[in-house]
């Protein structure tokens, strides 16, 4: 029998509640998940958490799993960090919503500004979708002109103007590479959204430059994830961030770095601490308060003062506040950003050898605490149209069979997550599990 339907009926005879319990969310939930990503259409149903605690989660049937997907990012410190905890819960006794300034806000707003190269004034929002809307309307304020660049697989949220050639189901519906079609990614989405919007491969600067010689007039910003995080993760070839600098300084265009995945990740100062490279604008968001929603966007004074006038029920929450501030202080701590860079390359250099050594075409790459497992591939990606090059199958069987065994693994692409968390013993396991799972789904010897 396929090793894939036995590892397929193991989770099934251990998940039975999350069975059950998907075929009752379907009543009343749409589509019976809260969000799209919360299960893989390959899926029959999604696994249901009761708890976390650390680098595990628990289920609705007491099955524990390491946990790479990180809450999609947020859970830098792990599941229930302790000092969030209680920084969250005395805010909680002290009240959880107002409407109002507080003290809490101006602190955490110096800590930013001193630690985010870019950040010289602060605007908080409650999604990565909201503080992506606010930073375009920044540059458009500021520049007076209209028109966006994008990039093939960078995600902004999913925004009537901003959630376009996000994905693609073929490479053909891309279009040319030197002139992109624009894919509008939901139902519902008007055609004149487009309009204002170029689409640009990503880690080609000469494209860009190219489209802001016949545009720089009407162009506003360009607008890029600094690391591609939305499809397995691409690095910016070398140079690649230090010229879109040139280029959009040289043409009086915005620099836009999104980094609600990249902020705090990479460094506390994110991407352009990382990279040495200052936008003009950034975005922040989930890892930013460990597990609580908080979102923003910072940049240069003369480009926020502009009118722009962000407003938010949610906006400055001072238990979302209060999270940020508690995450930071255990960021800062000796050694952190060290251990996780460490873990994430022992996962790395773990999986590839794995990979060697059987026989299987596949490539784990990453920096800081961010990775991914590829097959089909055997080096980095450079752009979105590489990802059509995954073996997303054999993919799809190595996160069913990972489940199977107690490894959890993002449920749609190879996008991993390490946390302060995460320990050598969880590595071990990891390693001897992913080595299980190669011998037995791929056949090798």
């Amino acid at each position: 029998m396929d090793n894939n339907i036995e590892y397929f009926k193991l989770l099934e005879s251990k998940t039975k509640k999350s069975s059950q319990y998907f075929e009752t969310a379907k009543k009343s939930i749409l589509g019976g998940i809260a969000s799209a990503l919360h299960k893989g259409d390959y899926e029959p149903y999604p696994i249901f958490i009761e708890s976390g605690k650390g680098s595990k989660l628990y289920d609705v049937d007491g099955n524990e799993y390491i946990d790479y997907v990180g809450g999609f990012g947020p859970t830098i410190l792990g599941y229930c960090p302790q000092a969030v905890n209680d920084a969250v819960i005395d805010q909680a006794s002290r009240g959880a919503q107002f409407a109002a300034p507080t003290k809490s806000l101006n602190d955490l707003s110096d800590k930013i500004a001193s630690i985010v190269p870019c950040a010289e004034l602060v605007s908080y929002q409650s999604t990565g979708t909201e503080a992506c809307i606010v930073a375009v309307r920044f540059a458009r304020a500021y520049t007076g002109k209209n028109k966006i660049i994008k990039f093939e697989g960078n995600y902004h949220g999913w925004s009537e103007e901003l959630y376009i050639s996000t994905a693609a189901s073929s490479l053909a519906q891309l279009g040319p590479r030197n002139n992109p079609w624009k894919i509008r990614q939901s139902a519902g989405q008007t055609e004149r959204v487009t309009e204002d919007v170029i689409i640009l491969p990503w880690n080609d600067l000469e494209v860009v430059e190219q489209a802001i010689n016949r545009h720089g007039h009407e162009i506003a910003a360009v607008i890029l994830e600094p690391v591609m995080c939305n499809c397995e993760p691409i690095m910016p070839k070398p140079g690649y961030l230090e010229g879109l600098r040139k280029i959009t300084a040289d043409n009086d265009v915005l620099l836009i770095f999104d980094e609600i995945i990249t902020g705090f990740r990479l460094a506390l100062g994110g991407a352009q601490e990382y990279y040495k490279v200052k936008p003009d604008i950034s975005t922040f968001g989930k890892a930013a308060a460990g597990g609580f929603q908080i979102a923003g966007v910072v940049g240069r004074k003369e480009v926020m003062q502009t009118g722009v006038n962000p407003v938010g029920t949610f906006n400055g929450n001072p238990i979302a506040v209060a999270a940020c501030q508690a995450t930071i202080r255990e960021l800062e701590k000796p050694l952190v950003y060290e251990n996780m860079a460490r873990i994430t390359k022992r996962l790395i250099d773990g999986v590839n050898e794995i990979g060697k050594k059987k026989g299987v075409t596949l490539y784990s790459g990453g920096l800081a605490s961010i990775w991914q497992i590829e097959f089909g591939i055997k080096g980095p990606m450079s752009e979105y149209r590489d990802n059509f090059k995954v073996d997303k199958v054999s993919y799809q069987k190595f996160r069913t069979a990972g489940l199977a065994k107690g490894i959890r693994f993002h449920p749609t692409r190879g996008r991993l997550y390490v946390s302060a968390a995460h320990s050598d013993k969880d590595v071990d396991k990891t390693l001897m599990v992913i080595d299980e799972l190669i011998i037995n789904l791929f056949k090798t010897t």
